[in-house]
């Protein structure tokens, strides 16, 4: 009776970890998935920002065009970062099965899962990332999932997707390099000088 009990709960184990494998491809299948509604919902708010900054350089209010290429820096990270979070989770979806065979993270799946975790915490908008991430620290630990999401040294989130998701707000420079670019393209000449860091409100 022993033994059957014992080969009873080994198989229930081993059982386990396949479901979870399972579970967290589906998870990260939904995600890709939503990932690319908001991709296209995000593609929309970030082409309309540019007629507006085109607009505005078109009508010569050029400082109008500098507070406005606030949106088109912020909607381009959030589609560079969705980029990114999709590829790791093509790449985790891949190699779950490695997660079957190691209680603790893979060096070759560090970054990735270290930067799917710390994606979760800056993104509300993936329901299902939150999931993947309750899977891996199920299997990883709480430690491991604490140490992405609060940034520890050696944690291996990439620091591309570090700055795709900051909420700092752009510098002058970073938005005044859109409005020079931006008039290049439309062949508009800028005659106001590279502005002060101080912004003035338009009213």
């Amino acid at each position: 009776m022993g033994k059957r009990e014992a080969m009873s709960k080994k198989l229930e184990s081993w059982l386990g970890r396949s479901f979870k494998a399972t579970k967290l491809r589906s998870y990260l299948g939904i995600t890709i998935t939503r990932l690319s509604v908001l991709r296209n919902q995000r593609r929309v708010r970030w082409e309309q920002a540019r007629c507006d900054v085109a607009e505005f350089l078109r009508q010569g209010q050029h400082e109008r065009a500098l507070l406005r290429t606030d949106h088109i820096i912020k909607e381009q990270n959030m589609l560079d970062a969705f980029d990114m979070v999709e590829s790791y989770c093509h790449i985790l979806s891949e190699r779950a099965d490695l997660l079957e065979s190691h209680r603790e993270c893979p060096e070759e799946l560090r970054e990735t899962i270290s930067s799917l975790v710390f994606a979760d915490s800056r993104c509300g908008q993936l329901p299902e990332l939150h999931e993947v991430r309750s899977i891996l620290a199920s299997r990883l630990g709480k430690e491991f999932v604490s140490s992405a999401v609060e940034l520890r040294n050696s944690c291996g989130v990439n620091p591309t997707i570090i700055q795709k998701l900051s909420t700092k707000q752009p510098t002058v420079e970073m938005k005044w390099k859109v409005v020079k670019d931006m008039a290049a393209e439309l062949g508009i000449d800028l005659p106001l000088q590279e502005p002060s860091p101080e912004i003035p409100t338009v009213r």
